[in-house]
């Protein structure tokens, strides 16, 4: 079939995401993009588009127009699913515009601003009947999809417990002046709902803890502080009651001095262990009981498996990460929409990628933490 066609909603030639989704998306040669709305300033997405070649009919001032113009161009000529990359206060409306006009949709995280758009949302992802997919890219990574499987197959035994964490610094540079360049709104709780930290980065640990070991999260107890003066959380951390009976403890910050993208999990399980940081994220740490610390490799020698093998791309040694793991995502998203074109039903590997259920799983964590964290003794949330 020919390259899938992609619009974009947010994403202008300033935006760091949106720029990493147009890479990750062209990456494998099944989506174009070719048209946008890419921001709510008219010139900025006129910019864009000119920076990236497109077609300049195709350049619109506003998602609004995009899906009125798209739709109304010849099935082989119009877009065939819509990413949408604005902040989180700007998620809902262009995701229910683009349902509602008949188009996929590929939406960044959190899902929405709050819980009740998250819901809406929900439901019109179901009446449409249209995919949606969620871009928890860390759940791209090959080594992820190897320890999923793992866990899955029963290689480490019962999980019994989880410790995930993603220490970040960035803050502390932007709070004391030192001139990080980058976008602060979500410090800015009109724009990025009612958290920070855990709605930025505290979904990620909990989705990868959640993906990989298969878990569902029962109830939580958490500690939330905003440091240095700010309306919302920079640091958090969490105990997580599973069911069945597994524990948890999670933590996520951005005043943890010197962190990069510090995001890594530890398994425990019955008959063995499993560790994976992202800032090595070719290797996968694995212990089995009477077994040595082994190191598994991505494209290792036969032990792979196949949801590993089908995103590995080239040969051990040569780092795949960050843009990657997106790409991956989107191949599978791609490859779920050629086969509904193809009128055939796609497969699990096929359909193997976050989406609207794993959205609202998200929100209903962050507003368990937030209403949660602040309390001055010990509590516990139901999820």
């Amino acid at each position: 079939m020919a390259k899938l066609k992609m619009g974009m909603v947010g994403g202008s030639y300033d935006a760091f995401i949106g720029d990493v989704h147009r890479k990750a998306a062209r990456m494998d040669g099944k989506i174009d993009v070719v048209a946008g709305a890419f921001s709510s300033k008219p010139e900025k997405s006129k910019e864009t588009g000119k920076r990236l070649g497109l077609d300049e009919s195709r350049v619109y001032a506003s998602y609004e127009e995009m899906f009125e113009k798209e739709s109304k161009l010849p099935k082989d000529k119009r877009i065939d699913f819509v990413t949408v990359v604005t902040p989180n206060h700007m998620h809902f409306k262009p995701v229910k515009a683009a349902l509602e006009a008949g188009f996929p949709v590929v939406c960044d995280k959190p899902l929405a601003y709050s819980m009740d758009e998250g819901r809406e949302i929900e439901k019109l992802v179901a009446k449409s009947g249209k995919p949606f997919m969620l871009t928890h890219n860390y759940t791209g990574y090959p080594m992820v999809k190897q320890a999923r499987a793992m866990c899955a197959g029963g290689e480490i035994g019962k999980v019994m417990k989880v410790v995930v964490e993603f220490p970040q610094g960035w803050i502390l540079a932007l709070l004391s002046d030192v001139g990080l360049k980058i976008n602060p709104w979500r410090m800015d709780p009109k724009v990025s709902g009612i958290s920070n930290c855990m709605g930025d980065i505290g979904t990620h640990c909990y989705n990868l803890a959640e993906y990989i070991t298969g878990l569902e999260l029962d109830s939580l107890s958490a500690d939330l502080t905003c440091f240095q003066g700010q309306q919302l959380d920079n640091d958090g951390n969490v105990l997580l009651r599973y069911k069945g009976g597994a524990k948890g403890v999670l933590h996520a910050s951005q005043i943890s001095f010197g962190e990069e993208c510090g995001l890594n999990i530890r398994i425990y399980g019955d008959k063995g262990r499993l560790a994976w940081k992202q800032e090595n994220p070719n290797y996968l740490l694995v212990q089995k009981t009477n077994t040595p610390v082994m190191t598994y490799a991505r494209k290792g020698g036969g032990y792979m498996s196949e949801a590993a093998d089908r995103v590995s791309r080239i040969p051990a040694g040569h780092p795949e990460a960050f843009i990657e793991a997106f790409a991956n995502l989107y191949v599978n998203f791609a490859d779920t929409l050629t086969a509904l074109a193809e009128g055939r039903k796609p497969t699990a590997l096929e359909l193997d990628f976050p989406t609207v259920k794993d959205g609202i799983k998200g929100m209903a964590f962050i507003k368990a933490v937030v209403e949660n964290g602040f309390q001055d003794s010990v509590k516990w949330t139901k999820i």
